[in-house]
This record gives structure tokens, C-alpha cells and sequence, in this order.
């Protein structure tokens, strides 16, 4: 087990195609015996390697001289965000990876933005610089316009020509240069001086780098204002640039090209030199009630965070667990603290990125993985029985996007269930739900993509056959105006009758406020024990409305008056009158329909700003302000009902070019238009009569 400060824990994220996953191959075929680049060893879902994409979450490890680096390779599309945002979470250092042919991308944004809000350390990684048309200088002022805010973004490394002509790197603080075999071996020579075609960069860019290090340290910045830079110890620089790291002071830009293998050694020797160790860093967590700080110390008891959970079709389950306190060794027992669930490790691996590699002992800074535990959730906490802490994570991303899915049998019902509870472990931002109201199975996600990936899984993963449409809308029914209805329920069949009255006054409520009943009865016209029962029976009622049978919310009913009858006077009697009294006065109480409204937030280019607020307008959206968030980008606010939403995604995506993005959360429900109600009514008796 390597010492703590001999470990790295370190994500590589970005834009969909800029070369994550090509980079990835580079490292394990150059330090863990991979056959060759391109082959996408990490993608290990048949469906990732059918689209040539990566849907989830991926972590190996990789040893390096005498530093162990876990990676997690990342996917690019902002679908998968929920994966995006539980890396960021779980690593110490953020890679972002950036394509020199097509530069800063609009996902690339996103992820710089949550790990600036997580306060994460950021190396810039360009890669494909042996491309044609690369231009270096141009894409450090491209990057540095992009992200400098707050934070000094400079080279550390300098190209030896560029585009098809590049061929080596530059260090800017040990002046060292290295020139790499075009045949993708990686094998690299030592120059003795730095190539003439570099010193324009080495010159542009150096001086730069010193002078942002050393005013991070009052030791070197005396030493270098006195004695100038021979003065500087290039071991003391990188010393320094790391803690500059370490408090988000610098990001590094670091250089290569992962499918000639050119500079993937001189990657991670940044890692080793500059990156942040696990016991750098402090989980903060919840302990009977108190905030509380987590020590990454071996001596402390045990603490885990759940950071990824994976089906093998041999093995079962296998839960992902960052080590954060402590050591764990097989045969110890942790809790599951949110789960309240006693789990026993048999086995501890580490991930290779072909097999796993069982270990006796894991610490601070390992990301273990752990088969068949019973209950494990991405973000969850697992700790010793001794404090059975909740480390704190950020808030994922709600789900936008639903889809309804029905088993091909009745006999597959089970196994479906299973199966999306499986996925929904998996991955936090994907959720299921059984509709009673109209008995489909509802799955949610960030987006399209997300769930058709998700129904293929529930396919080619679990073997399961769904059907798949478009999910009705949770739509409500209210009353407008106040009314007092009556109804009185006899039945004599022989024997003890049936007898229950009631009078009750219905009126609307404000909008959110769901029910409430007031009991007004005076003088024991209806017995105590039977007022329960009119409740019981008003609720009943409100499970169907008059309109379009959906149920009812904010209503207050007040039941003032009735009888009863010595002997025929029942619970169920008085269930049913009050059922007949509520639907009997909704009729009359002017109902109306009620859909849900979701509060979207709309990033967009400038440029296509007016058309996306035309197509919010469109969709019978209300546009609720717009404000510049900068680099050339718009924030719309808008409320826009669902029913609207569900094809927005494309839409959004056509009319920007693919570079816009949107949020959105419920907010209300609103009453709809005549128009769009005599729709919501075919629609449903549409439906009746399909199902009879």
C-alpha cells in the first residue's frame, strides 16, 4: 500500500469527442500493458463501445514510478452531468481535457464552472497538438480569455512545433526539452538546448510562469527580487506551484497528443510534481447533528464515500468506495449510514482497467472496490460502527426528461423493477416511478440520450424487453368557486340498511395548499366516530376528478351538517355519501384543469438569444427575465409548462447550434386555457377507450 502522500485521485472531464478516453488508452498502454491506442479499454458496456462513447463513470488505477494514480474517465455529454458532477466529488484533481482543433467546447464550461463552485484544483491538458491548423499561442489566449477569473491560467509547458510538426515539450521551470519517436512507442530523447522553433513560446510564456508562482510564496518572491530567477531552486518552484495548485491560485496548461503517444510521461510527472495528495484534503460531514470535519488520517476509524456501483454478470454488485479515513482490510464490517445497513467486506480490490487486483489492505486515498454489498447508493456514506458520519456532496441536477415504459409480459414486471433499480444506484440523476394514476412505470433523466441509453441497458444489460412512449402528464383538477353540496346514501336490502348524510361546503384553496377538512358538525347530528369516515371518503373522491378523472388538490371541504341512523349508520355508509356529496358539488363548483409548470433556466450564444425566447414563447412559455453570464452567453428565466418541455431538448439543441443547455424544476401548477382542457379531455377518453 503506498504511502498517502505517493497517491493521486484525479478526473478527466470535458466535451464529448476531445480526446478523454483516447488519452486514457495512452496511459494504460504505455504503464499498465494495454495492446495499443484507440481501442477504448475502459469503455466496458457493449452499448459504449457500439456509439463509441462513454455513458458512465470509469476508474483504474495506474502505477507510476512510486506514485499510484486512480483515474476516472469521465463522460462528455452534459446528459450525463449526474456522473460528471459525482467525480468532481470524488476526485482531488480535475483534468480538463481540450481538443487543440476545436478548442474550449460548451461542455467544457460547464465542468470548469462546478469544479471552480466545488473549490477543485484544474490542470488543463490540450490534446491532438499534432493536428492540422493547431496554432499554440492562439488557443492559450483563447483559453485564458475563456477561464481567467480569479485564477492565473498559464503554460507549464511549451510545444516543439506544432500541428503536424509537433514532435516534443518544453519544461518552462526546468528548462528541460524532450523529443518524441512518431512511431506511438512514447520513447522520448533529451535535448541538450531548447529547439529554436520552441523559444518563441518558451520566451512568451516562461517569464510568465515564474513571476505567477513566486507571488504565491514570500520566500521565493524575495529570493527572485534580489538575486532574479538563478536564485530559484527548480525543485522549491515546483514546491510552490503545488501549493499554488493546491489553494486554486494556478491552473497549469500542459500539452501532448495522446494518439501519437507524445507527451503522456511528462503528464504525469505534473500529476506527481504538482497535483493534490488525499490527505490534503477535508471531507466535511454531519455527526449527530454537528458539522464535522473529516481527518484523512490512517489512525482514524474507518470512513468511505460511495462513488460508484456496477453490475459484472458474474460477480453481482460491485460498489466503488473512496477510502477517506482510516483502513479497511477483508473481514472488517462497515454501516451504511444513510441506508442504516450492516455490510461485512469479504474481498477488497483495486481497479485495473482489465480485471480487478485483490489487496489485504486499503487507506486514505484508495478507491476500493467492494462485490455484494446489500445496499450502496453513489454519494452514500460508509463508517465504522464507532461514528456513523454523512459526508456532505453537492446537490445533483433534477431530472428534466420522462418516458413511459411498459414490459412486453407481465412476468417481466419483476425483473424490469429490478433492473431500474439497479440502474438508479447507478446513477443518481436516472429515476423510476411506479404511476398508479396511470399505471405506467415512469423513468427520468437529464435528457434524451440519457434515457434511451438507459432503456438499451435495461436491454442489453438485464436482458429485459420494454415498450417505450411518451408518459402522460401528472395533470390535477381544482375547483373555482365556492359551493355546498348535499347527498344523502339509503339502502334497506333486509336486515341492517345503509344510511349516511351529509352536507358539505367545498371552496378553493390557494394554489399548492392540497387539502383540508374542517369538521363543523355541532349537536351530534353526525356521530364522532362516523366524521373520520367522511374524511376517508372525501380523500376517496379526490383520487378521481370530474373533468378528466385526475386527482384533486387545493380544496378545502367543511362538513357542517348531516344524519344518521341508530342502526343503518355505518362507516362505509358514510364514506359513500360523503364520496357522492364531493363529486355531486365539484360539478358545480366551476372546475378546471391544472398542469404543471416548470421554472427553466436557458443558457444560449448571444447571437441565438431572441430565437430561443421565440421558442419559449411558442411553447406557451412565459419569459420571466434574460441577463448576460458572459463569454457570449445568455441566461433566459422562464415558466413553461411540461407538456412543452418534453421535446425542448432538440429543439434547444437545433436552434443553437448544439452550444445551448437548459435547467428546469417544478414550480406550480396553472390552470390551462379552454382550449388545451378540451384537449387534456379527448386525450384521456382517447385513452379509456384504448384500455376497454
Amino acid at each position: 500500500m503506498a504511502n498517502i502522500d505517493k497517491k493521486r485521485i484525479v478526473g478527466l472531464f470535458g466535451h464529448h469527442g476531445c480526446g478523454k478516453t483516447t488519452l486514457m488508452d495512452a496511459i494504460l498502454n504505455n504503464y499498465c500493458g494495454a495492446d495499443r491506442i484507440g481501442q477504448r479499454y475502459l469503455d466496458s458496456e457493449e452499448i459504449e463501445k457500439e456509439k463509441g462513447a462513454s455513458f458512465s463513470n470509469h476508474v483504474a488505477t495506474v502505477d507510476y514510478k512510486d506514485t499510484r494514480v486512480y483515474f476516472f474517465d469521465t463522460p462528455g455529454m452534459a446528459d450525463f452531468l449526474g456522473d460528471i458532477d459525482v467525480a468532481i466529488n470524488a476526485v482531488d484533481n480535475v483534468v480538463l481535457v481540450i481538443n487543440a482543433s476545436a478548442g474550449v467546447e460548451v461542455t467544457t464550461e460547464r465542468i470548469w464552472k462546478i469544479a471552480r463552485e466545488n473549490k477543485k484544483p484544474v490542470f488543463i491538458f490540450i490534446t491532438q497538438m499534432d493536428k492540422e491548423g493547431v496554432n499554440f499561442g492562439e488557443l492559450v489566449t483563447s483559453i485564458k480569455e475563456t477561464f481567467e477569473d480569479g485564477v492565473k491560467v498559464v503554460p507549464l509547458q511549451v510545444p516543439i512545433g506544432e500541428g503536424p510538426d509537433f514532435r516534443g515539450i518544453v519544461n518552462l521551470i526546468t528548462h528541460e526539452a524532450f523529443e518524441y519517436e512518431k512511431d506511438k512507442s512514447g520513447k522520448d530523447k533529451k535535448l541538450d538546448v531548447v529547439p529554436e522553433e520552441a523559444k518563441e513560446y518558451y520566451e512568451a510564456y516562461h517569464q510568465e510562469l515564474i513571476e505567477d508562482i513566486v507571488e504565491t510564496n514570500e520566500n521565493l518572491m524575495e529570493k527572485y527580487l534580489e538575486q532574479g530567477e538563478e536564485a530559484l531552486n527548480p525543485e522549491n518552484v515546483f514546491n510552490a506551484l503545488h501549493l499554488a495548485f493546491e489553494e486554486d491560485e494556478i491552473v497549469p496548461i500542459l500539452i501532448g497528443s495522446a494518439e501519437m503517444n507524445i507527451g503522456i510521461d511528462r503528464f504525469f510527472e505534473a500529476l506527481r510534481l504538482v497535483g493534490m495528495h488525499p490527505d490534503e484534503r477535508e471531507f466535511v460531514g454531519e455527526l449527530e447533528g454537528k458539522e464535522y470535519v473529516i481527518s484523512p488520517k490512517e489512525e482514524e476509524p474507518f470512513v468511505g464515500l460511495v462513488v460508484k456501483n456496477a453490475v459484472d454478470p458474474f460477480v453481482g454488485k460491485l460498489t466503488y468506495i473512496r477510502v477517506l479515513a482510516g483502513k479497511i482490510k477483508p473481514g472488517d464490517s462497515f454501516v451504511e449510514v444513510q441506508e442504516d445497513s450492516n455490510e461485512k467486506v469479504a474481498h477488497i480490490y483495486i481497479p485495473r482497467y482489465n480485471d480487478r487486483e485483490e489487496v489485504n489492505e486499503a487507506g486514505v486515498g484508495d478507491i476500493i472496490v467492494v462485490p455484494k454489498l446489500k445496499k450502496s447508493k453513489i454519494n452514500d456514506t460508509v463508517a465504522h460502527p464507532s461514528r456513523l458520519i454523512k459526508v456532505k456532496y453537492p446537490e445533483f441536477p433534477e431530472p428534466m426528461i420522462s418516458k413511459s415504459v411498459k414490459t412486453a409480459s407481465k412476468n417481466e414486471i419483476d425483473k424490469v423493477n429490478n433492473a431500474l433499480s439497479k440502474l438508479q444506484e447507478s446513477d443518481p440523476t436516472f429515476s423510476w416511478e411506479f404511476d398508479p394514476e396511470t399505471g405506467e412505470t415512469i423513468i427520468s433523466g437529464l435528457g434524451t440520450t440519457h434515457l434511451e441509453i438507459m432503456i438499451e441497458r435495461l436491454k442489453k444489460t438485464f436482458k429485459v424487453n420494454v415498450e417505450v412512449g411518451k408518459p402522460k402528464i401528472a395533470y390535477r383538477e381544482t375547483i373555482r368557486r365556492k359551493v355546498v353540496a348535499e347527498y344523502k346514501h339509503k339502502k334497506q336490502t333486509g336486515g341492517h340498511g345503509q344510511y349516511g348524510h351529509v352536507k358539505i361546503e367545498l371552496e378553493p384553496l390557494p394554489r399548492g395548499e392540497g387539502y383540508e377538512f374542517v369538521d363543523k358538525i355541532v349537536g351530534g347530528v353526525i356521530p364522532r366516530n362516523f366524521i373520520p369516515s367522511v374524511d376517508k371518503g372525501i380523500k376517496e373522491a379526490m383520487k378521481k376528478g370530474v373533468v378528466a378523472e385526475y386527482p384533486v388538490v387545493d380544496i378545502k371541504v367543511t362538513l357542517f351538517d348531516g344524519s344518521y341512523h341508530d342502526v343503518d349508520s355505518s362507516d362505509i355508509a358514510f364514506q359513500i355519501a360523503a364520496r357522492q356529496a364531493f363529486k355531486d358539488g365539484m360539478k358545480n363548483a366551476n372546475p378546471v384543469i391544472l398542469e404543471p409548470v416548470m421554472k427553466v433556466e436557458v443558457y444560449t450564444p448571444t447571437e441565438y438569444t431572441g430565437d430561443v425566447m421565440g421558442e419559449i414563447s411558442a411553447k406557451r412559455g412565459r419569459p420571466m427575465g434574460m441577463q448576460s453570464v458572459g463569454r457570449g452567453m445568455d441566461k433566459i428565466e422562464a415558466e413553461v409548462p411540461l407538456a412543452e418541455m418534453l421535446d425542448f431538448s432538440p429543439r434547444l439543441s437545433s436552434i443553437t447550434s448544439g452550444k445551448g443547455y437548459f435547467t428546469m424544476k417544478f414550480s406550480t401548477y396553472q390552470e390551462v386555457t379552454p382550449d388545451i382542457q378540451q384537449k387534456i379531455i379527448q386525450e384521456r377518453e382517447r385513452e379509456k377507450s384504448e384500455q376497454e
